[in-house]
């Protein structure tokens, strides 16, 4: 927190501080540890009243800005009564400036404005100045921004025009929070900028720290959340330097995860958060601050029930805090989550009207947000006038701030027409949505906040395939679906940095999972890896996400907007040549097909996703069993009726439209795992899974490197494997073989760069809920996706002989994390991977098969299709074939 005494130097030695004690206030922010030591040690020689009161208060600040909250009003008491003891006011009236800041920080917000105002009316020139800079910063947290405003104004004037350069910078870091509250985003810039200037220059380690901190807040108003995410991540390195516990670090990443669209993650940092500051007795305010962070995280994130307890219990507390602009934002998070929950009663909308209403007059940041979810509610009550007002004013923010609050504009505005029937103008929304959507997107470079943020697009994406569904128009299905499908992977690829940290981490992971997997073979003690681990998984998470993205792409008229979304079909039809393709969407709960062959499209009704989906899990279920060597009785009998249900799940009547030739199938991302070659139209025709039709034209306009070479990579405790490998070889004379210890990270991935075909058979781990971390089991360790990542070209083709390789995660709508999030941006075009986990030893013959047809100028889906049809009565050969998917070209 911004507070200390008049004087502007540091201390340099103990004679100093006993001359000088006024020298302790300033070091409390400066080097809080270290302010507090010399500070007992001065109270140890029993000093006089002026001195000893010093001491108190700047053992008050360090104990305060720790969380201690009652044992800094203890120390305050002390000071007050010595500073009462001396000739001069001056001391009583910064000393209770202190108490009724660190009062109002604890929640007795009566208390501290009084003692403030007292402050204030004893007070004058700097020390006005310094006085006015703390009330204006209590009012500030109470969310009073106009009075705040008034203090901050005049305190900045008092405190330049006394050359007090320190607590101008205070005073100027407090308003830019006001301005930035307030919308007014070139004052807070110039004022945070004047503040980091002043603060660098006079060696306030801490404050200089929150300047950096501020950089965050400035950097996510703009959109620029790896850059937000940088400047955290640097402030928070100097906080924990100088041992300070920062509550604001929370409540900031909360939100920036949260517009990454990782709301489970927002859920962990900020219940984490709640455990922590309840540990350590934080200040009320920041306590409830961080249970309002924690309200809206669970909200985001499906669990209204959190949501509601935990808004419920930051509205209580803001409301005995006196904090009403702070209360109205609770309530409305609580408002929202009964509506989640289902409740949808005349008094409930009512309240969210009256709450939305409020929150524009206060001008918070959910403004927008509480108006359209009030506009869904009335529309869908056929209050048609009430919901027309709403979506109206949350629709005002289509045209400002950063791309992802846009798209939310856009999103009201498109709701708006099509609630009064107007379809045009709603899908001119959608597109003008999709295309602030994909601004934001593009920002950012790590996969899985692209993957993430595609969230922003889905409903509008949904609002034009409805339109589409209604109309029973194949065509423009085909267009809606296209235009939000799978665009992380579409973006220009985004290498991070050649960062050394980085490279560090990944090895040091690599290192820790080895010694895990040993210790967990011998019943060893493995907490303490444990630890590590997570550790250095969460160092990666962040060192990729502070890599920037590509940028917006440029920019396009409506009527190129018209001409693209007019040709797109015709391209895709061009594109074809002899395939057929089929484009499945998953909508309201339903799946729709698209089916493309020749020139003519068709629009199919397919049935329930959940029914598709439970189809999926049982037919991978039987296959794994069938790989292993554990066939039920009648096998084959069993594969067919399975087969012949999982097509009716996924394709339904859009099966009689293929006619034996070669299928390109665009599942959407939750129906991407599925074992394509079971069901019977496609069983004896070449299959190539795609996760969008643009990705699959893309990839065939792909130049092949011009150096043929191959490289072979063979992972530890695979038996027969190198055997397999040594047949493959044969076909490639002269290609890079890694095995028998030799197969590490470093030298894999040299393989593998720039390679035109590589294989890589390695035990494979999938991590569905950190994807990013699922991993190849290499002689050093795992060589994780994020390994992959950073290749300057990934693997032209690639052969994945490895339990469940083409997993993907799905995202949002159609967004896939895994693999192939990293493979595919990065120019590999062809991926032969299983969707199963298979059996090695079976594994074998099929591989050296499907390199045989390879050898002889086989596309990947050739050769996977001749392996399945020559498995004969072999279950587990016809299994461990069925189990593996050809992606891409």
């Amino acid at each position: 927190m911004d507070d200390s005494s008049r004087c502007r130097g540091v201390v340099d030695s103990y004679t100093d501080l006993v001359a000088n004690p006024e020298h302790l206030l300033p070091l409390a922010l400066s080097r809080p540890a270290d302010a507090f030591a010399q500070a007992t040690r001065v109270l140890a020689d029993h000093p006089g009243p002026g001195a000893a009161s010093i001491a108190h208060q700047s053992r008050a600040i360090v104990l305060r800005d720790r969380g201690a909250t009652t044992a800094a009003i203890g120390e305050l008491r002390i000071a007050l009564r010595l500073a009462q003891r001396l000739p001069t006011p001056e001391r009583t009236a910064d000393v209770q400036a202190t108490l009724g800041l660190t009062l109002g920080l604890a929640g007795r917000t009566a208390a501290g404005l009084a003692a403030l105002d007292a402050a204030v009316a004893h007070s004058s020139g700097v020390l006005e100045g310094q006085v006015l800079m703390r009330r204006g910063m209590l009012l500030r947290v109470l969310g009073r921004y106009e009075e705040a405003l008034a203090d901050l104004r005049r305190a900045v004037v008092l405190l330049h025009r006394g050359g007090d350069g320190i607590w101008e910078a205070r005073a100027r870091t407090h308003r830019f929070l006001v301005y930035r509250a307030l919308g007014q985003t070139a004052r807070a810039d110039r004022d945070l900028a004047v503040a980091e200037r002043r603060l660098a220059a006079t060696g306030q380690e801490w404050e200089s720290a929150m300047a950096v901190h501020n950089r965050a807040d400035i950097a996510f108003q703009s959109g620029d959340l790896p850059g937000a995410l940088g400047f955290l991540d640097a402030a928070a390195a100097r906080y924990a330097a100088l041992g300070v516990p920062v509550p604001d670090l929370d409540i900031d990443r909360c939100e920036i995860l949260l517009a990454a669209g990782l709301a489970a993650e927002a859920v962990a940092e900020t219940e984490a958060a709640i455990q922590r500051l309840g540990r350590d007795g934080a200040q009320a305010t920041k306590m409830a601050e961080v249970l309002f962070a924690a309200a809206g995280a669970a909200q985001a994130a499906g669990e209204p029930e959190l949501a509601a307890r935990r808004a419920a219990a930051a509205r209580d507390m803001f409301r005995a805090q006196r904090r009403h602009w702070w209360a109205a934002r609770a309530s409305f998070v609580l408002l929202q989550s009964r509506y989640r929950a289902g409740e949808r009663d005349g008094r409930l909308r009512a309240q969210l009207g009256r709450i939305a209403d409020r929150l524009d007059q206060l001008g918070a940041e959910e403004a927008p947000a509480a108006h359209l979810l009030v506009g869904r509610f009335c529309a869908e009550q056929g209050r048609l006038a009430e919901a027309d007002r709403h979506l109206t004013r949350a629709a005002r923010v289509r045209r400002r701030g950063p791309a992802f609050l846009r798209s939310v504009g856009w999103l009201a505005q498109a709701l708006r027409a099509d609630a009064r029937g107007a379809t045009r103008a709603s899908l001119i929304a959608c597109r003008q949505g999709l295309d602030a959507a994909e601004e934001h997107q593009r920002t950012l470079g790590a996969a899985d906040l692209r993957a993430h943020a595609g969230a922003y697009g889905t409903e509008l994406a949904a609002i034009g395939q409805r339109h589409a569904v209604h109309r029973g128009d194949a065509r423009m299905l085909l267009v809606w679906s296209e235009r939000w499908r799978a665009t992380a992977l579409t973006a220009p690829p985004v290498r991070p940095p050649d960062d050394l940290d980085l490279a560090q981490d990944l090895a040091a992971l690599r290192d820790v999972s080895r010694r895990l997997d040993a210790a967990r073979s011998v019943g060893a003690p493995t907490a303490r890896l444990e630890q590590d681990r997570r550790r250095l998984e969460e160092s990666i998470r962040r060192r990729t996400r502070r890599t920037p993205g590509a940028g917006a792409p440029p920019g396009r008229s409506r009527r190129d907007e018209a001409a693209t979304h007019h040709g797109v079909v015709e391209e895709l039809v061009a594109g074809l040549g002899e395939h057929r393709l089929v484009e499945i969407t998953a909508l309201d709960g339903v799946l729709y097909a698209v089916t493309v062959v020749g020139r003519r499209l068709r629009l199919h009704r397919v049935g329930s996703v959940a029914a598709a989906e439970r189809e999926v899990d049982f037919a991978r279920f039987l296959l794994g069993r069938l790989g292993h060597g554990r066939p039920p009785p009648g096998a084959f009998a069993t594969l067919a009726a399975v087969g012949r249900k999982l097509q009716e799940a996924l394709l339904g009547p859009a099966a009689a439209d293929l006619d034996g030739g070669p299928v390109v199938v665009v599942p959407p991302g939750r129906l991407h795992a599925v074992p394509w070659a079971l069901l019977p139209a496609l069983r004896a025709v070449p299959v190539r899974v795609t996760p969008s039709a643009a990705i699959w034209l893309r990839a065939g306009m792909a130049r092949p490197p011009r150096r043929r070479r191959v490289a072979l990579v063979v992972g530890p405790g695979l038996e027969g494997t190198a055997a397999e490998v040594a047949k493959i070889a044969d076909g490639y004379p002269d290609a890079v073989l890694l095995s028998d210890g030799q197969a590490t990270a470093q030298r894999t991935l040299a393989a593998l760069n720039g390679a035109w075909m590589a294989h890589l058979a390695a035990h494979g781990v999938f991590h569905p809920q950190n994807p990013l971390f699922s991993s190849l089991r290499l002689d050093d360790g795992p060589l994780t996706v994020y390994d992959l990542g950073r290749l300057r070209r990934a693997p032209f083709r690639l052969v994945l002989s490895s339990c469940e390789s083409g997993t993907v995660a799905p995202v949002g709508a159609d967004e896939l994390l895994g693999m192939v999030s990293a493979l595919v941006p990065l120019g590999t075009v062809s991926i032969l991977a299983s969707v199963v986990a298979v059996n090695d030893a079976a594994t074998t013959d099929v591989m050296v098969d499907v390199h045989r047809g390879l050898q002889n100028g086989a596309s990947f889906a050739d050769a996977l299709t001749a392996v399945v049809s020559r498995t004969g009565d072999d279950p587990v050969a016809a299994g461990t074939a069925l189990s593996f998917v050809a992606l891409g070209r």
